[in-house]
């Protein structure tokens, strides 16, 4: 059997590859070499909305490697100039319309409207009636551009590549099975084949390191959930995307490339990903905490007097519309993130909340302290319904970490600072209890689990990881992962991928 494909439609498959895996410049020069141009969107509905809502980063980030007609974009980036300068983003606008192409354009051929703008935006108010023509507005604006950007894309099922290459692939196994791998299953129905699960494993050996250097050592790190990425807050108030494969900076986000990376005025010390790994939220030493668009580096909200003191811990809500914070301040605090408003306080803790997150549904909030307790909140409410404290404390010893476990939400990961973790629920009972052995030296600083919750790793003041196995309680394995104190560690979502960071300005990546 033949099957007859055009050139171009071969080179647009390999196109929507490069694009749905961020590699942009493979993509623009594959486009320049071929003249073969990708004009896809993710959807045709989302694209029409981002324009319609004015979500500028989002439309921007999506034409990045279109082509369009010229009147178009010019039409397009002189609607987004004006409403920067709506909201009073003068230097926002004022980039655009200075460095950007559509904009160089429209003053080389149409001077007049160009002067238009350019006066607008040196006025200290902003008229409608002024900025639109008679009958126009800003609602028909967006719904013209939104028309006209329409006629000129169109949609690809995500995969499209992969998923024919791999019913190809089904159709030679059929026809010769004994080709099979003994780590793949097929499913004829679906007409895929799939890699069974790995085996969770405990790390024995340096994978690959990154310097930093200690006056720029990380303070926070955390992969992306989609398990693309290395993402690191550096106390020099840098944070870097990095390709943790190569332990190099990630080139394939476009910002990167040019040497221009998200940045706090003051140390990051916390950070954490929406669901769907587009949003991150950055906190810092300061009380500040900033959320950015992973794909384009902008910032999308700040809240510049989140907490009096040093944000300890992120997390978002399930449907990413709110971001828990936890701070040095003794407090935890629910913003909301369309609005850019504190929403609720929670108070109770009498020392600093090192640890907090949601709990699976949303409805309570577990939080850690160095008051030695955990707390239970109702998030509603915003008010305690427990307060616990491990049977291993005899005193008011920090906690570090609570963690809950991914095979039962209802328990949680309790790590303090003695050489002692268990797993505890809802109702404050001890369910199991891991012991380092050590008698000094040995406490806890820090926690992490497997994806599936096999394995809980900590740790300890002597710079040793200690690994012990969810399903017998035992320690399996210790390893010395640093020079200096350790700050961190976090686990990759997929894989057995440890990465441990320290004072003495390292990040390492440790695997079985």
């Amino acid at each position: 059997m033949a099957l007859e494909v055009e050139s171009a439609d071969v080179i647009r498959l390999i196109m929507q590859y490069l694009k749905e895996n961020n590699l942009y410049r493979t993509l623009t020069t594959l486009q320049e070499e071929t003249t073969v141009s990708l004009n896809t969107v993710e959807s045709i509905d989302s694209f029409i909305a981002d324009i319609n809502r004015g979500h500028w980063d989002s439309v921007l980030l999506a034409i990045e490697n279109l082509k369009l007609p010229d009147n178009t974009l010019i039409d397009l980036y002189e609607q987004v100039v004006l409403e920067l300068i709506e909201m009073r983003e003068v230097g926002a606008a004022r980039s655009l319309i200075r460095q950007t192409d559509p904009m160089i354009m429209l003053k080389q051929t149409q001077p007049e409207r160009f002067t238009h703008l350019e006066s607008l935006l040196m006025r200290s108010y902003f008229d409608p009636r002024e900025a639109y023509l008679k009958g126009s507005s800003k609602e028909k604006r967006r719904r013209a551009i939104a028309q006209a950007l329409v006629r000129e894309v169109s949609v690809v099922p995500p995969s499209r590549l992969m998923g024919l290459l791999e019913q190809v692939s089904t159709l030679r196994i059929q026809q010769d099975p004994g080709h099979m791998s003994p780590d793949m299953t097929i499913d004829i129905s679906e007409s895929k084949i799939t890699e069974r699960r790995a085996e969770e494993s405990f790390p024995t050996q340096l994978y690959r390191h990154i310097k930093f250097g200690q006056r720029s050592h990380v303070e926070c790190a955390r992969f992306s959930p989609d398990g693309k990425y290395l993402i690191t807050g550096s106390v020099d108030g840098f944070i870097e995307v990095w390709n943790f494969t190569t332990g190099k900076i990630s080139k394939d986000l476009k910002y990167q490339a040019q040497d221009s990376f998200m940045m706090m005025d003051d140390a990051v010390l916390c950070m954490c990903f929406s669901q769907d790994t587009e949003l991150l939220a950055t906190g810092a030493q300061n009380g500040k905490i900033k959320v950015w668009k992973i794909q384009s580096g902008l910032c999308l909200r700040r809240f510049e007097r989140a907490h009096s003191k040093g944000v300890t811990c992120l997390s978002f809500s399930k449907d990413s519309s709110q971001i828990l914070s936890a701070s040095f301040d003794q407090t935890i605090r629910i913003h909301e993130l369309r609005s850019g408003k504190t929403l609720k306080e929670l108070s109770g803790h009498s020392s600093f909340v090192n640890d907090a997150s949601f709990t699976e549904d949303d409805s309570y909030i577990i939080s850690a302290s160095s008051d030695g307790t955990v707390k239970i909140w109702n998030a509603k409410a915003s008010e305690c319904i427990h307060t616990l404290k491990s049977p291993s404390s005899t005193a008011d010893i920090p906690v570090n970490n609570v963690i809950p476990l991914p095979q039962n939400p209802a328990h949680f990961v309790v790590c303090n600072h003695s050489n002692t973790v268990v797993i505890m629920n809802m109702q404050g009972q001890t369910v199991k209890t891991f012991n380092s052995g050590r008698k000094e030296g040995g406490h806890f600083v820090c926690c992490t689990l497997s994806p599936r919750g096999e394995w809980i790793y900590c740790v300890g003041e002597d710079l040793v990881l200690y690994c012990f196995k969810f399903a017998t309680g035992k320690l399996e394995k210790t390893l010395t992962v640093h020079e200096k104190d350790v700050i961190g560690i976090v686990h990759h979502p997929q894989e057995n991928l440890i990465a441990t960071y320290s004072e003495d300005g390292l990040l390492r990546l440790w695997k079985p």
